[in-house]
């Protein structure tokens, strides 16, 4: 479910991000979110490379990402947004007028979004929010309309119907030799630190936040406001102050060159031309003003701010791409690490396949040698139930006039030669052909005697270890080979004798649980046998040795 989620997430980034450095970043701040838990400045990271209407589904797709114990919090961070049509109606010969401004038209680039609302307008009460993209005007589509077109079409009716769906972001451009970029609405707070919807998120300098005023001028006794106003341009219509007298009443009141008047003694100042604005502010001594401070700032810069705002945006620029370039380098160290730990994984499971290669091969080996004197035994005895030997049982053999000593030797090499045909009616004790270098370093046989045996699975092994890779002993030991198991049965392995593969499984390495584990798992497995690798242990010396007299 996990790597669904991962792979429909990447799909969804390869899909709305083009540029490679804003893919890494992404990534980046992800991973680090996940080391720190810090939500807030997650949210933060996102929203500088999350920056465009196009790409914001990318917030649901990294949604199933967050803990389940951040995820309603998470959900309070993220931009509001829907994809479904809301109709609304305005009156357009309301004394109050709209009660909304817009921005935005082909000309740029965009839709066309509002980016103001008046509180207690039309607009407010019907719902309308800063953020709306609207998509028709009296039921006409404006996506290939630009703003005079948008504002005219608005005028045809008294009643005009609008048909919006709220993205939660309005584009920003200044001039128009500057590239659009987009505001987040939920980025600007009024004066009071209160959230509003309806201040418009308007591209603030040097980071100031936009922020809602209210001054009361008494014009009684004094020669004027001093002040001057002017309309804004196209992409940014209103009126706003272009210069304040120093030391006039206005500046005494903290009115500022840039700020938008949005109402003045009750009036919408969002909708009235300059005539009308100039003939609102003469027509009473007495003015209550509310005004966005900073919000036409850019408008009325002198060519020192100008460039000051111009070298704050080549710094805040550079910061990005800073912490991109960091980004992208850490990404880079990940990802080599993330190489070298597959490459490392292909060449454990390149041994382990041609460690079960060589396994089987042995195993063909085996197979074919049992075969092979299975079917010269066939050739030189007949069937398996004939004796073995050709000398008659009841003819014992003649007496051998020699000492008593080589009469002992010679009785002893009998019984030994009895017993290896004993052994090969049942079973082989050791593996003839097996050459241990084929699994071992030289280094770990060390001139020893090392064996294959093949055990038939009969009953329990009844076969005890010691020892192991980290205890003293360096090894694993046979401790115990119990009467009437199929070790004992077998002949071949005694105590002392080190273990050293099981079926192919090489325990050179291995604890003494380990040993234990494979032992019983592959007595446990199926198949009549189990292959046993033991290096023999070196024989004791004895003091009770043969005197001739």
């Amino acid at each position: 479910m996990e790597r669904k989620v991962a792979r429909e997430f990447r799909h969804k980034v390869e899909l709305l991000i083009e540029n490679e450095a804003e893919k890494d970043y992404l990534y980046d701040v992800l991973r680090m979110y996940h080391q720190s838990m810090d939500l807030p400045v997650l949210m933060g990271d996102l929203k500088l490379v999350i920056n465009e209407p196009k790409r914001l589904p990318l917030f649901d797709a990294i949604r199933p990402l967050i803990p389940l114990k951040h995820q309603v919090e998470y959900d309070q961070f993220t931009p509001k947004r829907s994809r479904k049509l809301k109709e609304v109606r305005l009156d357009r010969t309301h004394r109050d007028g709209l009660g909304l401004s817009v921005r935005g038209g082909l000309e740029f680039g965009c839709g066309l979004y509002i980016s103001q609302i008046v509180k207690d307008g039309q607009a407010y009460n019907v719902g309308l929010q800063v953020g709306d993209e609207i998509v028709r005007i009296n039921g006409y589509s404006i996506s290939s309309c630009i703003h005079e077109e948008v504002i005219s079409l608005i005028k045809t009716k008294k009643i005009v119907s609008l048909k919006v769906r709220h993205v939660g972001m309005i584009p920003v451009k200044s001039s128009s030799d500057e590239p659009l970029k987009w505001q987040f609405v939920d980025q600007f707070v009024s004066e009071s630190g209160e959230k509003r919807s309806s201040v418009a998120g308007l591209a603030s300098i040097g980071g100031k936040e936009i922020k809602e005023k209210k001054v009361f001028l008494s014009l009684v006794g004094t020669k004027g406001m001093g002040i001057s106003i002017s309309s804004g341009p196209t992409q940014k219509p209103g009126i706003y102050i272009s210069n304040v007298k120093p030391g006039s009443l206005s500046a005494e009141v903290g009115l500022e060159a840039g700020d938008q008047i949005v109402e003045v003694n009750g009036v919408d100042f969002t909708t009235v031309d300059h005539k009308e604005a100039v003939k609102v502010l003469k027509s009473s001594r007495s003015l209550t003003i509310t005004v966005l401070t900073g919000a036409g700032s850019e408008l009325f810069m002198t060519d020192e701010e100008r460039l000051a705002a111009e070298a704050r945006r080549e710094l805040e620029r550079q910061e990005l791409m800073h912490q991109k370039k960091v980004a992208m380098e850490t990404n880079k160290i990940i990802k080599e690490q993330q190489e070298k730990e597959r490459q490392r994984k292909m060449e454990i499971s390149q041994k382990v396949a041609e460690e079960e290669e060589r396994y089987k091969s042995e195993m063909e080996k085996i197979e074919a040698a049992e075969r092979k004197h299975n079917r010269e035994w066939e050739e030189d005895w007949g069937s398996k139930d004939r004796p073995k030997s050709p000398r008659s049982p009841k003819s014992p053999p003649p007496e051998m006039k020699t000492p008593k000593a080589k009469s002992s030797r010679a009785s002893s090499f009998i019984e030994e030669e009895e017993e290896d045909e004993e052994d090969s009616q049942g079973f082989q004790k050791y593996v003839d052909d097996f050459d241990p270098y084929s699994m071992f370093s030289s280094d770990q046989i060390d001139g020893r005697d090392v064996r294959l045996l093949r055990i038939k699975k009969a009953g329990q092994l009844d076969l005890a270890l010691e020892g192991g890779a980290d205890s003293p002993l360096g090894k694993l030991v046979v401790s115990s080979v119990y009467d009437g198991g199929a070790a004992d049965k077998h002949g071949g392995i005694v105590p002392g004798d080190e273990l050293m593969a099981v079926n192919g499984k090489i325990l050179i390495d291995a604890t003494l649980d380990e040993g234990q584990n494979s032992l019983a798992r592959a007595w446990n497995s199926g198949g009549d046998w189990i292959d046993v690798v033991i290096a023999v242990s070196p024989p004791k010396d004895y003091e009770d040795e043969v005197t001739f007299f």
